[in-house]
């Protein structure tokens, strides 16, 4: 079983749809004993710069709030060189980020582990997390069950001793 604290980082293009998704439904399944003390931080951000500042979309926020997580807050900012040696953990939401993201590490090193974050999906082929932001509400409900599902399996991967 993994001992030290760990920190993850979730990653798509404007950080205000899926990342910050998969951001808060994190932060709500650690928040809590056992798994509280195995993670030392927990942010998102995008691969570009278009929403800095900004909150997270409304439906994103409607669909945690729908599924009982009140209380994220988060302001969008891009990608930083040092990153990728702040975070153990970078997940990308799609093959575009994850290739962005794996240019930028090749330059900026770093300690972090850069994979798809649906290479946790539970099934033979990984997934992504299509971006639901020109689409209507259900493809965030689609993100928020993937993000649920990769969140889990990587909890349980990552610490197979804990029962939550």
């Amino acid at each position: 079983m993994a001992t030290d604290q760990i920190s993850i980082l979730f990653v798509c293009l404007g950080n205000i749809c899926r990342s910050t998704m998969a951001e808060g439904i994190f932060r709500s399944m650690i928040s809590k004993p056992p798994y509280k003390a195995l993670i030392s931080e927990v942010d998102s951000c995008g691969t570009g710069a278009y929403h800095t500042g900004a909150s997270p979309d409304s439906r994103t926020m409607s669909t945690l709030e729908d599924n009982g997580i009140a209380d994220y807050d988060h302001a969008a900012r891009k990608i930083l060189s040092s990153d990728f040696s702040r975070f153990d953990y970078i997940f990308a939401m799609d093959r575009d980020n994850l290739s962005d993201l794996q240019k930028i590490h090749r330059r900026a090193g770093g300690k972090a582990k850069v994979m798809l974050f649906g290479e946790y999906a539970g099934k033979k082929k990984a997934e992504e997390v299509d971006d639901p932001y020109y689409g209507a509400r259900d493809g965030f409900e689609i993100a928020y069950e993937q993000c649920v599902r990769f969140s889990t399996n990587f909890l349980k991967d990552t610490f197979p001793d804990i029962k939550a």
